[in-house]
């Protein structure tokens, strides 16, 4: 009986945590009003205005490993080579917001 009182409660653990939100949710519709606050005049309409290379498309994302909430949260957070970092000037909201837009917009091919 308190194996299958134990298998229970671990079905229902294991079922509970799969449905959880990750940690980087990010709000699409708030991340755009950021983004065009603070990411536009470098990387209006997906591009990259400094580097062409590294666009916001999501082949180049793909490309450079940027393809993940995780790693836009990173990269913006931090800043790298010509990119100076947000950490500080935007919240921690609000990068995760930016982070979601943008994965959303290269997937949507940036229209």
């Amino acid at each position: 009986m308190r194996k299958l009182l134990l298998l229970i409660v671990l079905f229902f653990s294991v079922t509970l945590f799969s449905l959880t939100q990750p940690a980087f949710a990010g709000d699409a519709a708030s991340g755009a009003k950021v983004f065009t606050a603070n990411c536009a005049a470098c990387h209006q309409g997906g591009k990259n205005v400094v580097n062409a290379a590294k666009t916001l498309q999501k082949a180049d994302l793909e490309k450079n490993s940027m393809n993940s909430i995780e790693a836009i949260v990173t990269q913006v957070t931090k800043g790298k080579n010509a990119m100076p970092a947000f950490a500080g000037r935007i919240s921690t909201d609000d990068i995760e917001n930016v982070a979601a837009y943008v994965l959303a917009q290269s997937e949507g091919g940036w229209k």
